[in-house]
């Protein structure tokens, strides 16, 4: 029988909690097959089979487990049983697509038997509405019914109507982090917000433009974050201080730009960092923001790709903020929020004209950033924003062309 112990994940970090068996007790397992899922202060991380064998559970789904402990055994002397080849995860599949009864898509790609579509239809009943109580979230006809003679009253995901139920869960090891930390940062940083507005016109016509044939070429598509990581990039340059962080009594600056990008994921907010964004392009930015947006919704971030940022951007406009005053990532100084852009009338050369408007704040920390540097690091991005030519050299061409 083969011990199969937590193993160390990091400096400092002395517990994780199992997420999630991918493998089932008593399953026969292959050598370097993921069996289980942990999660740790910081990141979630797999643990494989160290050999082939029969595996046997030693903890449950959300159990503590200190590094060293044993998670798991796998009794590498039992026989492999016939048909074991075939992987575990495809017998539940297979069981569950032959025996649900059948179901008919309706709006919002919602399920529902067929007799329950067909009174959705008939009475043109909103789907989000309804509260589904069938296998994997299926409307059945019961539910439309209830929907029907309660017009008006939805009750809580998993609730009845009229529910006093208060639920109580553990938090998990990466939600403690997250709070640990965002309240250290309030109450370590003198921490100041400064706003400032972008017209996001040109840029959107330059996406317009060039987004076919920059897919065509890169394979990514042409978002907002490359422009910001590109401004912020250059302001970082101009204005050291954001880019730099205060150790005991020392200011440690940076001479390259590793940018932090905030990911919302179901388990709560992850900072994945960009390297060098000074020395990438565009595309290549894009692509970083693909990849670490991905691995952080499948929970595969490293610690090496979670530690180690300069400054932070984190875009609260894609939920529909309008303004915020984000708190700074800790040990950096600053952090910009991004928020949606909205048609706002402005005046333009003596008219009111409507453009596409994007409210953006820098929260900084005084005790390093002065109010000079963290307004004139805002203006300087929107600059940039707002002239996505000067993305290229940092200058206006003209200038640069005449030397003035």
């Amino acid at each position: 029988m083969i011990d199969i112990k937590v193993p160390t994940v990091g400096e400092s970090i002395s517990e994780v909690t199992l997420l999630k068996w991918t493998k089932p007790d008593g399953a026969w397992v292959e050598r370097d097959e993921v069996i289980a899922e942990l999660e740790s202060e910081k990141a979630t991380f797999e643990i494989n089979a160290e050999q082939a064998g029969i595996l046997k559970h030693g903890a449950q789904e959300g159990d503590t487990l200190k590094i060293g402990d044993i998670a798991c055994q796998i009794d590498e002397t039992a026989l492999k049983p016939e048909g074991a080849a075939a992987p575990v995860a495809e017998a539940p599949k297979k069981e569950a697509t032959t025996s649900t009864a059948p179901v008919t898509a309706v709006a919002n790609d919602i399920k529902a038997t067929p007799v329950a579509a067909a009174i959705i239809a008939d009475k043109k009943v909103d789907p989000q509405s309804i509260k589904p109580s069938g296998t994997g979230g299926r409307i059945l006809k019961d539910d439309v019914l209830q929907a029907i003679s309660n017009p008006g009253k939805q009750a809580f995901k998993g609730a009845e109507l009229n529910s006093r139920n208060v639920r109580r869960e553990k938090m998990s090891n990466l939600r403690k982090t997250i709070s640990r930390r965002l309240v250290e940062s309030k109450n370590t940083t003198a921490m100041l917000t400064t706003f400032n507005e972008v017209d996001m016109g040109r840029i959107m016509e330059v996406r317009s433009k060039y987004k076919d044939k920059f897919k065509e070429l890169h394979g990514v598509n042409l978002g907002f974050m490359s422009f910001f990581a590109k401004a912020c990039a250059i302001a970082l340059s101009e204005w050291p201080a954001v880019n730099a962080y205060i150790d005991a009594e020392e200011l440690v600056y940076h001479d390259y730009a590793d940018i932090s990008i905030a990911v919302s994921t179901p388990r709560g907010l992850t900072v994945p960092v960009i390297r060098n964004v000074e020395s990438l392009s565009m595309a290549d930015v894009e692509k970083k923001v693909v990849e670490l947006a991905g691995k952080a919704r499948d929970n595969k971030l490293t610690m090496e790709e979670l530690t180690g940022g300069t400054f932070t951007i984190t875009n609260g406009g894609v939920f529909g903020s309008l303004m915020s005053t984000p708190i700074i990532n800790l040990p950096q100084s600053a952090i910009l929020g991004m928020h949606k852009i909205q048609e706002r009338p402005m005046a333009v050369n003596g008219q009111v004209v409507v453009r596409p408007m994007m409210y953006i704040a820098l929260s900084y920390d005084h005790r390093i950033i002065d109010g000079r540097e963290s307004v004139s690091f805002l203006v300087r991005v929107k600059e940039l924003l707002e002239n996505p030519e000067l993305l290229l050299f940092g200058k206006d061409p003209v200038k640069t062309l005449l030397e003035v």
